[in-house]
């Protein structure tokens, strides 16, 4: 069993432009005083990380990590969720999502996805020389629009559909795996992988790629209606990366599950602050701790009801509450003893 690290915080729900929000010095002196430990870093910040200059320099790297640590921190991992979304995006997205992308290729999806292919491999080599061994990404999705079909979908399409998204990620996948990093893939819904079932149908599509992971955030399965606890019992040796998200589900007799267009406050299924949704956090901490999963506990705060800053205030002390330090040795180690193999026969009787 392994003691889970933490607690962290990602950081993409809190920057901004007015101190101390708007500097890496600035929000790493905020969230030491806040109790975190980690930090998980959005590539897409650049005042944060200078991803082509991280890919490039290990002058750089060691500069930033020594930066970090300065305030008592460590970086837990990078995230490209933005960019690894650009990876793959149906037609249907195309306007909503070139929002991520740099202006020279909007408008242009295969140079978009061109451009997404090389910044998720680029962060791969800046993952590697700040140490990280995890990153955290979305998969993107071609598929997703056929969820819940009509008409039904054309048998061969949803294999189609997989066979196009490992052969996109394939290529960022053996970069990691020569940098000794994990992919870890946020199951969401809005992305292609986004349950055990996706996942699998994915890993298989890339022939088991060993760099193929999970980034577990329960809040997206209370929202499907997932078993999350069984999930950690089926999935445990590919989660390498973990975000701590609350969620809750109260169905009504005008909605559910796809919460009917609404507004967040007004779904039947909503992101709440640590602490004031419905998941089971000490189940989720025990099963990871239990299948010594390595992985830092990184806040990732979204709530349509409590601020950000007194969700931040309460997510350091709620994630220390949570973490078990594993057991080093049996409760019952005082009855046992040293024993032989012929005393073990005596007492089957043999």
């Amino acid at each position: 069993m392994k003691t889970i690290k933490g607690p962290a915080v990602f950081l993409a729900q809190f920057v901004g432009n007015e101190p101390p929000f708007n500097s890496l010095d600035g929000i790493c002196q905020w969230a030491a005083d806040l109790g975190y430990k980690g930090i998980q870093i959005p590539t897409w910040e650049t005042h944060l990380i200078d991803i082509d200059k991280a890919a490039e320099s290990q002058v750089y790297c060691d500069e930033l990590k020594g930066k970090v640590n300065s305030f008592g921190l460590e970086i837990t991992e990078l995230s490209t969720h933005l960019q690894g979304q650009l990876v793959a995006v149906n037609p249907a997205y195309n306007v909503m999502f070139d929002g991520f992308a740099p202006e020279a290729v909007r408008n242009n999806p295969k140079a978009r996805t061109d451009w997404a292919i090389d910044f998720v491999k680029k962060s791969g080599t800046a993952s590697r020389r700040l140490g990280l061994k995890a990153h955290a990404t979305f998969s993107g999705a071609l598929l997703w629009h056929t969820i819940y079909p009509w008409p039904q979908r054309p048998n061969g399409l949803v294999t189609i559909g997989f066979d196009e998204l490992a052969k996109r990620w394939l290529p960022i996948l053996n970069h990691f795996d020569e940098q000794g990093v994990d992919l870890c893939y946020e199951l969401h819904p809005g992305e292609d992988l986004h349950d055990g079932t996706t996942f699998e149908r994915f890993l298989e599509a890339t022939g088991n790629h060993s760099r193929v992971n999970i980034l577990y955030d329960p809040s997206h399965f209370v929202l499907q209606q997932l078993d999350y606890l069984t999930f950690i019992d089926y999935y445990h040796e590919r989660i390498k990366a973990f975000h701590v998200k609350d969620a809750e589900f109260n169905p009504t007799g005008r909605q559910g599950v796809y919460g009917g267009y609404s507004d967040w406050k007004d779904r039947a299924g909503r992101f709440r602050s640590l602490g004031d949704g419905q998941t089971d956090f000490k189940g989720i901490f025990s099963k990871l701790t239990q299948y010594g999963c390595n992985v830092w506990a990184v806040m990732e705060w979204e709530c349509c009801i409590k601020s950000s800053h007194q969700g931040a205030r309460e997510g350091a002390p709620f994630i220390q509450k949570h973490i078990i330090k594993a057991a080093e040795r049996s409760f019952d180690d005082f009855a046992g003893g040293d024993i032989d193999k012929e005393d073990l026969k005596n007492i089957l009787g043999i």
